[in-house]
């Protein structure tokens, strides 16, 4: 059974179709592709997925269970978290903080046990520190850890978020152009982070434009026009397939 399957998701805005009935399944421990021009309706179907929007029509079933209209915490507890196009965060907060952030089971969020400090939250505020300290290191964000996150460059942005999506303990992460605007040498190293987090267990659902991102990341690859599924396959046979050039190239006239 596929860790994620989306069958039939329908989306309008003011009476415009963004999605006309998409299908979509994502394997556990894989690295799928999303691809498509621009309007295709990529972040719709993700916002869709990770509740952010509710889908006109359709569903959305995640590890056998049917989350379709939950709300985007409950997803995310579920064990299904996004990244999105822009970084986000909390700009004056240091590297550590936002990461700190999104731990789960934090137990400063019930103000009692914030005001009692019992054992079992000390405990846990100390796993989360620990959590934080070796995503940092793994994603190489130690030296700026103590920096404010208004000050990184757009690549340690975008690995600050995957790094915030990490202390979240996901088993899929939607990527929303995790490499858009980043310089070679830091793209080569995010696709080198999610290779080995894929590796290591973790299913990845990423959109990308760079495709030579796509070529080198991803097990299957899916292709969005219009609102709806045009082809999937491997990348190779997709670069020969006329339709997916087609959307990409327009019609040779």
């Amino acid at each position: 059974m596929s860790l994620l399957d989306v069958r039939g998701l329908t989306r309008s805005f003011y009476g415009v179709a963004a999605l006309s009935g998409v299908d979509l399944r994502v394997e556990a421990q894989r690295i799928t592709g999303l691809i498509g021009p621009n309007g295709a309706g990529k972040t719709t179907l993700f916002n869709c997925i990770s509740g952010v929007v509710p889908p006109d029509r359709g569903s959305v079933v995640f590890g056998g269970c049917d989350i379709t209209g939950w709300r985007p915490d409950r997803i995310a507890s579920a064990g299904l978290a996004r990244t999105f196009q822009i970084a986000r965060g909390f700009p004056r907060l240091s590297v550590y903080e936002n990461l700190l952030l999104y731990g789960d089971r934090q137990p400063g969020e019930r103000i009692p046990a914030a005001l009692r400090r019992t054992a079992p939250s000390l405990r846990r505020e100390s796993e989360l520190i620990d959590r934080a300290c070796a995503i940092a290191q793994r994603l190489n964000l130690t030296r700026v850890l103590n920096d404010p996150a208004s000050s990184l460059s757009g690549g340690q942005k975008k690995l600050l978020e995957i790094g915030r999506v990490l202390m979240a303990r996901p088993k899929l992460i939607l990527l929303d152009e995790p490499v858009a605007g980043v310089n070679p040498s830091l793209t080569r190293e995010i696709g080198d982070h999610l290779r080995t987090l894929a590796d290591e267990g973790l299913s990845v659902l990423l959109i990308e434009h760079h495709m030579d991102t796509i070529a080198q990341l991803c097990d299957h690859v899916v292709v969005m026009a219009e609102g709806k599924n045009l082809a999937e396959g491997s990348f190779a046979a997709l670069a020969r397939n006329e339709a997916v050039q087609e959307a990409y190239m327009g019609r040779r006239r």
